[in-house]
């Protein structure tokens, strides 16, 4: 099993390239591993993680509903964003300045086969990172992602989280609003969930801007740790 991850910052980069990109990874550990089985070849299969963040943008999972976005196209465009639909799980939500994304694109044979523990360890990452600024989050019952306020009237949303799997590989992942304008949440209805509202770092924090550099080193400790993986330099 390798269990080295290639971590690479893509810095402010294109949804829909960064989509191809994920797609033509994901595409090639699904290659790789096919190709093994049929040769009967053990090649150890790569893993990676993308770290993002997206010029404002819309997208809705596979079973979303479309519903669920509140603008109109002509409205999109004098906002400057862009919408489309993708093959994550999970419904509507947005990316845009101010949010650390991160996509890992794992070969879950690698490290264990089960989702369900995946996506706990992604909300656990972002717990932890969270909880290293006195920030106190949680899961909440039913809703992936990381929440405050569980169980309260003021519960918020300030980590969204959607993921693909096939063959035990991923794409897709998580979108933690570090120091996100949260305006242009007011046009949709974010995930699919309605009467909770979204949040940010640094609205919680009461600060103008939070390092955001920092929150991604804080992640990737955490992340190598929970996966019990090593970084290794990206080639691709």
């Amino acid at each position: 099993m390798n269990k080295k991850i290639a971590f690479t910052d893509l810095g402010l980069k294109d949804y829909k390239a960064t989509w191809e990109l994920q797609e033509k990874l994901f595409a090639s550990i699904v290659d790789l591993k096919i190709k093994n089985r049929r040769l009967q070849e053990e090649t150890p299969t790569p893993n990676y993680f993308l770290f993002v963040e997206h010029p404002h943008v819309y997208t809705l999972g596979k079973s979303g509903d479309f519903s669920n976005l509140l603008l109109s196209e002509e409205q999109l465009e004098k906002k400057g964003a862009t919408f489309y639909k993708i093959n994550r799980g999970g419904d509507i939500t947005y990316h845009g300045p101010g949010q650390v994304v991160g996509y890992p694109i794992l070969d879950l044979e690698n490290f264990f086969t089960d989702i369900h523990k995946y996506l706990r360890f992604l909300e656990e990452a972002i717990i932890l990172t969270l909880k290293e600024y006195g920030i106190e989050s949680e899961r909440s019952p039913g809703e992936t992602g990381v929440w405050l306020g569980v169980g309260t009237p003021f519960a918020r949303k300030i980590c969204a989280m959607g993921v693909r799997a096939s063959r035990w590989v991923t794409m897709h992942g998580f979108a933690l609003n570090v120091n996100a304008d949260l305006g242009y949440f007011d046009n949709i209805i974010p995930c699919g969930i309605r009467g909770k509202a979204v949040t940010s770092l640094h609205v919680e924090l009461g600060v103008v801007a939070v390092d955001e550099e920092e929150i991604k080193q804080k992640i990737t400790t955490h992340f190598l740790h929970l996966f019990e993986g090593t970084i290794e330099v990206a080639s691709f």
